[in-house]
């Protein structure tokens, strides 16, 4: 049995497909950035993992009541551990145009992360003072030193793309003669 078959679609595909892509002065002036109140609502993430330590000894030399001599040392270590991937938000700006980010709630519970001198590179890696592989830097007013795997660490941004699409499809029959 022949039949005519005629359809009509219409379709609306909405798609969003998300990608991590590392924050840049491009992203930044794609989306228009620049104020801090914009800033507030875009959602950042780490793109390595990023540790602090902070370590304090004590030691306590005495002689035992037999003349032997008695070396006691006590290590306390305090780590903080920020995983790559890790949601944190913008806290401010810099005095010297570095990006403040914060992880969790807390006075002076933040890190900076800034472009790198003298380099191409436009992303915003982790901000401190390097010295022999170990970085010196405050979190929760406090010192520590970051290790040298986190210097690797830099800002990422989750970026949806929408595209919406209508479409019309009929399938001819075609003719005889």
């Amino acid at each position: 049995m022949k039949r005519v078959l005629g359809i009509m679609m219409l379709v609306l595909v909405l798609s969003s497909c998300a990608t991590r892509e590392a924050y840049t002065n491009a992203i930044r002036d794609e989306w228009n950035l620049t104020d801090a109140s914009k800033m507030k609502g875009v959602q950042f993430y780490t793109s390595d993992y990023i540790e602090l330590v902070r370590q304090k000894s004590e030691g306590v030399k005495t002689t035992e009541s037999d003349g032997s001599l008695v070396k006691s040392e006590n290590t306390t270590s305090d780590r903080i551990i920020i995983p790559a991937r890790t949601k944190c938000v913008f806290d401010g700006y810099g005095e010297n145009g570095e990006i403040i980010i914060r992880f969790e709630p807390g006075a002076g519970r933040v890190l900076r992360f800034a472009m790198k001198e003298n380099t191409t590179l436009d992303k915003y890696y982790f901000v401190a003072v390097w010295k022999n592989g170990k970085g010196l830097v405050e979190y929760g007013n406090e010192e520590y030193e970051a290790t040298a795997a986190s210097a690797r660490a830099y800002l990422v941004v989750k970026l949806q793309k929408w595209k919406k699409e209508k479409r019309k499809d009929r399938v001819v029959r075609g003719m005889k003669v």
